[in-house]
């Protein structure tokens, strides 16, 4: 009986939105990794990347991933809009934080950045993905180099994983969506946001 009620559980909240954060300071990318996805798995051509502009505020694109139906929230990385991020934390299944692998200069604040988006209760257990990207220019650092330099070690019970990436032509984009939707429908926070959902019933 119990697995019969688990089977049709799960093929109802199988299709069910999964929320992920698009975080990064300001010029990382996070508008053009988004448009290139779409682009990949939508077979929808996104923005140029020269033409996208700053975001003020939010963009939301909607794709799906090997049968599951990913919500991405990019949000503007300037430091003035930073204070909005926490008000999406709540609804959050997964965070992508993108880091410009070529501009080291400007890690500390990428750095300080994501240690205050970790340290929020509202993210406690959210599977995160950190994105080295620009990967087509010739001064990024590899994923490895910018795990070193952030050194995470202390992430407690967390789900992570680097991956270089080019938002630019696509390189490890494929791969870090698919580990992301993985860790997420295993996510003990998916299960939680789930039964969250299930308890308040459907919308009007």
């Amino acid at each position: 009986m119990f697995s019969l009620f688990y089977g049709l559980w799960k093929y109802l909240f199988s299709k069910m939105e999964l929320h992920v954060l698009i975080l990064g300071i300001d010029k990382a990318g996070k508008t053009t990794l988004l448009e290139k996805m779409k682009s990949i798995y939508s077979n929808i051509e996104g923005i140029p990347p020269d033409r996208i502009i700053p975001t003020v505020g939010l963009n939301i694109g909607r794709i799906e991933v090997t049968n599951s139906k990913l919500v991405f929230w990019d949000l503007g990385g300037q430091p003035g809009l930073r204070s909005i991020w926490e008000k999406y934390y709540e609804e959050a299944h997964a965070v992508i934080f993108v880091i410009d692998a070529a501009s080291p200069s400007r890690f500390e604040d990428a750095k300080s950045a994501l240690e205050k988006v970790l340290r929020h209760e509202d993210l406690q257990g959210a599977p995160l993905l950190i994105l080295a990207n620009k990967q087509d220019l010739p001064e990024a650092v590899s994923a490895e180099e910018l795990a070193r330099y952030l050194d995470l070690k202390k992430l407690d019970e967390r789900v992570y994983m680097f991956e270089a990436v080019s938002a630019y032509d696509g390189i490890g984009i494929r791969e870090s969506a698919e580990w992301l939707v993985e860790v997420m429908e295993r996510s003990k926070r998916t299960e939680m946001l789930r039964a969250r959902a299930g308890a308040m019933g459907p919308g009007p």
